[in-house]
């Protein structure tokens, strides 16, 4: 039986395309491991979505290039985990070194469940394997606290130049808020300035760790306060949050505008409330309009991410501290929300592919 190679292996997977990043698996660094052993090959790969079909195609057709290279091997086994790239880290990224992601949850207007698609989300990421925090840079109005149904104090410890907060944790998610630190019927009475420096102590002096996205949960609307806090944190992106009627659509690409006045690239689009479907009858009713959402995303070319019905059992996860992705994971509800992650990460990834440098394998 002749030789087999790493590098026999390494040629072969050049074959073989991200289809979602539409490059080939060496080419995006996706080929994390190959291991050799008597005649055996495992490979390990990394895919935005391990699990899904597209995964299991990918799977398919390494396995198949590889036994085109080396015929003769006992066991062929391609292993997919998942993949979250990093945003190149320079300038402000130095205070959260250990961030890859900072992406900004906002709204043009209030009231359109802003908050609730960002602590789910950040759930329904931690559940894809992510690591995930969460800041609630909502100063005036801060509710993560009531979502996540946490309400101790943060504990503080000495680093080696200044004190630093541990982030509280639920839900597989690091969370930290304004909420955590004051009483529940004290009001913050700021001006914008104190408002937009409490947002950049969460940021340097917390212990985040490493994480592979921390949301930050804004505060509605596009004037000062949002400006000031678009221009202080170091963000990949945004996401917008709309409902489907005309009138949060003119204030969603108002929101949009913001981040492109200040060069930060909108993700996409999200719409909370599409639709209502009746329990006794499944009929269902657009309560808000019908395709709102996508008609933005199509007409500021940005992606739409995906839609969220309305549902008692979200507002009342949201009063109970239970995000419904948490409290029920296999609802409809659970799998929209998981998919707006999944599609979240896949721009991201595409984003950082279109603006970095091509990446090198590194097999160890």
């Amino acid at each position: 039986m002749a030789e087999i190679t790493r590098e026999m292996v390494v040629e072969s997977l050049t074959q073989v395309n991200d289809p979602d990043l539409k490059n080939n698996l060496v080419n995006l660094n996706s080929v994390k491991d190959i291991q050799i052993e008597a005649g055996n090959i495992k490979v390990t790969i990394e895919l935005q979505n391990p699990e899904g079909e597209n995964a299991e195609a990918v799977k398919a057709q390494c396995e198949a290039v590889i036994r085109s290279v080396a015929p003769d091997a006992g066991a062929v086994i391609v292993k997919s985990v998942q993949k979250v790239t990093s945003t190149n880290q320079t300038g402000p990224y130095e205070i959260m070194p250990g961030v890859k992601h900072t992406i900004a949850v906002a709204s043009g207007k209030g009231g359109v469940g802003k908050s609730t698609v960002a602590a789910n989300l950040a759930v329904a990421l931690a559940k894809d394997g992510a690591k995930v925090g969460l800041i609630d840079a909502d100063i005036y109005g801060p509710s993560i606290p009531l979502m996540f149904g946490v309400g101790n104090k943060p504990k503080v410890y000495q680093s080696s130049f200044s004190n630093k907060m541990l982030p509280l944790e639920a839900h597989g998610v690091k969370l930290m808020s304004i909420g955590f630190l004051i009483e529940d019927n004290q009001a913050v009475i700021w001006r914008g300035p104190m408002a937009s420096g409490a947002v950049k102590q969460f940021m340097s002096d917390v212990d985040w760790e490493e994480l592979d996205y921390l949301i930050f949960d804004l505060p509605p609307g596009t004037g000062d306060i949002q400006l000031t806090l678009v221009q202080t944190i170091p963000l990949s992106g945004a996401v917008i949050v709309t409902t489907p009627q005309d009138v949060a659509l003119i204030d969603a690409k108002k929101g949009l505008k913001m981040f492109e006045r200040v060069n930060v690239p909108v993700f996409g689009i999200v719409e909370n409330m599409s639709y209502f479907v009746a329990p006794d009858t499944g009929k269902r009713y657009d309560i808000f309009g019908t395709g709102g959402g996508e008609r933005l995303a199509a007409e500021l070319e940005t992606t739409f991410l995906g839609g969220i019905p309305i549902d008692p059992a979200i507002r009342e996860g949201g009063d109970n501290g239970k995000p419904i992705v948490a409290q029920y994971p296999d609802s409809e509800h659970a799998a929209a929300f998981s998919q707006i992650g999944k599609n979240l990460a896949e721009q991201i990834n595409i984003n950082n592919k279109n603006n970095g440098p091509d990446l090198e394998i590194d097999l160890g």
